[in-house]
């Protein structure tokens, strides 16, 4: 294929990837109803805030439990026909949610054993989802797609909540507790419909016969796989770190900040995500328009953006107004946004189609796993430091993690792929 000036061009005028953004920018925005409403259904069932943790844990919770396996199951089928089917499910327990909360039988024990079943689904549509656009889109364009998939998502996640509380909150307050919330539910409901309808428009290249195989064996096969390959495995292992130093600092140690120092507390929290939001989606854009900036090795680049990010956390504990955090989380979000495109193309195109599935399971495994670790552990740290002394520490185990990773692995030889035919 020969390389264009624009790929966003080039990209738009495949079929495949339109019925595909297309269907994903409606599942996405029918997302944000629910992450919305389902908090206000639950507070409206029961006041107790231990009620809604569990009811959150239950959704996120199947998703780390079987995400390797949602990734067996991909591979052993197709990506197009897992992700069709929780598509499907989805619509119909989303339905079921609103139905029952427009008439007002929904009850408690009903929002545990709706709430598991969507995020068991969704162990199943995540891998399902990252495997698919290889299979749909040729391997020139694969970091362009995902920059345009990853900014929308971005982009949604800004100003989805903004149209769902609109949505919740039509009319008058009473709505909380029914037909708003019912909406909400109906509309992601009928997002997944749309969408589901949109992918099966999708053309796959034709799958090789695959024999069967045990889905625990096949969890096996990939994570020998996956170890064996030097770079793959520097790879998962220096994000695991990376994940660890900076997603509990953001998660946990940004909104104490805001609460302790800064005028205008959760107003100036917010603030400095959505900056922080709006960097990552510049990022993101970047990266997918013009996939030739960079250093000369991926690695390089991954390295060089963790670097500045340690120097930002270095900074970031003596901040004392929302502007100056905001300030250092654009370029922190903008750079996070790009190397992010650039790492997920890269895996596309690194991991053979037998068992990319499997592989972006545990990558995201990784990730999402770390995550409530990470959480715990700056929420541990704080009550013997202070927010400067946390983001200190952070960025110098960000600077050794960094250094490490240059000296010790293959991380800064890791090359672009660069795509052929």
């Amino acid at each position: 294929m020969s390389q264009t000036n624009d790929p966003r061009r080039e990209l738009f005028r495949h079929a495949n990837f339109r019925w595909i953004i297309g269907g994903g920018l409606l599942s996405m925005l029918g997302d944000q109803f629910t992450l919305l409403a389902l908090p206000w259904l639950v507070m409206s069932l029961s006041k107790d805030p231990l009620v809604l943790g569990t009811v959150l844990a239950l959704g996120s919770l199947p998703r780390a439990i079987f995400i390797l396996v949602g990734g067996a199951l991909v591979d052993r089928h197709s990506p197009k026909a897992v992700l069709l089917l929780t598509k499907w499910i989805n619509f119909a327990l989303l339905g079921l949610l609103a139905a029952l909360t427009f008439s007002g039988n929904i009850t408690l024990p009903l929002v545990y054993a709706l709430t598991l079943a969507i995020g068991l689904a969704t162990a199943f549509s995540y891998p399902a989802g990252s495997a698919i656009l290889p299979q749909t889109v040729p391997a020139a364009l694969i970091q362009p797609a995902n920059g345009v998939l990853m900014g929308a998502r971005q982009l949604v996640l800004l100003l989805g909540p903004v149209l769902a509380g609109l949505l919740v909150t039509a009319g008058n307050e009473p709505a909380l507790s029914g037909q708003g919330l019912a909406l909400a539910f109906g509309f992601d409901a009928l997002s997944f419909a749309i969408s589901a309808w949109t992918l099966s428009r999708v053309q796959v290249a034709p799958a090789e016969a695959k024999p069967a195989q045990p889905v625990f064996a096949a969890i096996a096969e990939s994570l020998k796989s996956c170890w064996q390959d030097r770079e793959l495995r520097a790879l998962f292992m220096y994000f695991a770190a990376i994940a660890f130093f900076v997603g509990g600092p953001l998660q946990v140690a940004l909104p104490v900040l805001a609460a302790e120092r800064l005028p205008g507390g959760a107003a100036a929290l917010g603030v400095m995500l959505a900056v922080h939001g709006l960097g990552a989606l510049a990022g993101m854009a970047v990266s997918g328009m013009k996939p030739h900036w960079r250093l000369s090795t991926l690695g390089g680049t991954v390295l060089l953006i963790d670097g500045i990010a340690a120097g930002v956390f270095l900074v970031f504990g003596h901040v004392h107004a929302a502007w100056q955090g905001a300030l250092l989380l654009l370029p922190l979000g903008a750079l996070g946004g790009f190397v992010q495109v650039a790492v997920y193309s890269w895996l596309q195109k690194r991991i053979p189609p037998a068992m990319l599935g499997r592989s972006m399971a545990l990558f995201m495994f990784i990730v999402m796993g770390l995550a409530p670790l990470a959480s715990a552990a700056a929420g541990a740290a704080l009550r013997v430091l202070d927010v400067t002394e946390l983001f200190t520490a952070a960025a110098v185990c960000l600077l050794v993690v960094v250094a490490i990773g240059a000296v010790f692995t293959p991380m800064r030889r890791i090359a672009y792929l660069e795509a052929t035919g």
